[in-house]
């Protein structure tokens, strides 16, 4: 079976984690994607994030880069420009994460391009944006997360700002930026015309304050930080402790909320005006929630998971990472995927959510993963077979420096 984008081919200019990242979907679904990475930079900065580091691969590296392949190319280069255009009109996508003003100066917009390829997409992943007055700022997830009211929001009341334990801004912002790339790739194969896809990590963090950006821009209203990562407005949603640990229940719904009462034996707790409704419950958390902390603590977590799924109640373990990687419902789906590394061994990492399936029904899952690409390796292959350049070519180019310090 062909996967979905077999016949896509993208062009990035990345680094780190967002764009990477962003990237990594499409080469899962099996797109091309050729990385170019700066000589003098050594490539990749994410090539050197320790822990799991050896030379110039690291385990960091890797969860961004499998199935990808990597030519060295100074773009700043006096070759660079020819090069760079003869890949350009052999392909479907250029894509960077950079500083928002630095496509621009690089030569990887649409109005630098589409006299090449009038069908290129040009995607930008930035800090802030292409525009504005901070697009010639860096920007990263801890600021995003900080800047967006995402740190006011989360943690102990009592406690510091507190960002999430996951870079969730840089997934998501790769995320949206896959979108826009694919959007923009329908309109050129339907239209014949390409374009600016401008995709900020702020905006994308804003963007996700979901149903609290409007309560706040509406109303001004900014919901406290909760205790045990609480809901906002749902009770009982949350994390409560057993006797033994943690566990989340998620009655987020007025049907799960009577058959709790039902099945924690406290029954007059669904007859208590107080506690009657979604807003009731909202207005006196404070006097129902310690009822559920005496209650709740009683059982082990095992227990408690037990009635309460057979209850038809939304709830889970709080796992920790490797509990989690060991979970029933991971290994059913074979959710964690294995390849051999040169450098690094054996490489267990997670398997591509992205499932899809055949007119037969049969699943279609994303594809192996291949090692990453070392440093420049694929420069030769990527310029011979997608430009036609000759071995005397790419010698003589390599002579002047074109690669940088990589070998070829």
């Amino acid at each position: 079976m062909t996967l979905p984008l077999a016949d896509v081919k993208v062009v990035s200019v990345e680094q780190f984690g967002a764009g990477p990242w962003g990237t990594l979907q499409l080469a899962d679904l099996g797109a091309e994607v050729i990385k170019i990475e700066d000589p003098f930079s050594k490539g990749d900065v994410g090539r050197y994030v320790p822990p799991f580091q050896e030379d110039e691969d690291s385990l960091f590296f890797e969860t961004f880069n499998r199935n990808k392949k990597s030519i060295s190319l100074d773009l700043r280069h006096e070759n660079a420009t020819s090069i760079f255009h003869d890949i350009v009109r052999n392909v479907d996508c250029v894509y960077s994460n950079l500083r928002g003003d630095q496509p621009k100066k690089l030569g990887l917009t649409y109005a630098q391009l589409k006299h090449v390829n009038p069908r290129i997409v040009c995607c930008s992943l930035s800090g802030f944006g292409m525009t504005g007055p901070r697009a010639a700022e860096g920007g990263y997830d801890y600021m995003m997360q900080g800047l967006a009211g995402w740190q006011s929001l989360t943690g102990d009341p009592s406690g510091p700002p507190t960002k999430s334990g996951l870079s969730l801004v840089d997934l998501s912002g790769g995320y949206a930026s896959t979108i826009a790339v694919l959007s923009g790739l329908w309109r050129a194969r339907r239209d014949g015309v390409g374009c600016d896809c401008d995709i900020s990590l702020f905006e994308t963090a804003l963007h996700e304050l979901m149903y609290i950006g409007p309560w706040a821009a509406t109303h001004g209203y900014v919901p406290p930080r909760r205790a045990n990562s609480a809901h906002p407005s749902i009770v009982p949603f949350q994390n409560f402790k057993a006797k033994d640990g943690w566990f989340v229940v998620a009655a987020a719904k007025q049907k799960f909320w009577e058959t709790l009462c039902d099945v924690i034996g406290r029954p007059e707790l669904n007859e208590d005006e107080r506690f009657s409704t979604m807003a009731a419950r909202d207005e006196h958390r404070d006097a129902l929630l310690p009822i559920l902390d005496e209650v709740f603590v009683e059982k082990t977590v095992e227990e408690w998971i037990g009635i309460l799924v057979e209850a038809g109640i939304p709830s889970s373990k709080v796992n920790t990472v490797l509990e989690a990687l060991d979970d029933p419902q991971t290994r059913e789906r074979e959710g964690i995927v294995e390849h051999e590394h040169p450098a690094l061994g054996s490489v267990r990492t997670i398997a591509s959510p992205l499932r899809l399936s055949d007119e037969d029904g049969n699943e279609l899952r994303a594809q192996p993963p291949a090692p990453g690409p070392g440093r420049g390796e694929h420069t030769r292959d990527v310029l011979s077979d997608l430009c036609g350049y000759d071995s005397a070519r790419i010698d003589e180019l390599a002579g002047e420096g074109t690669f940088g310090d990589v070998g070829v």
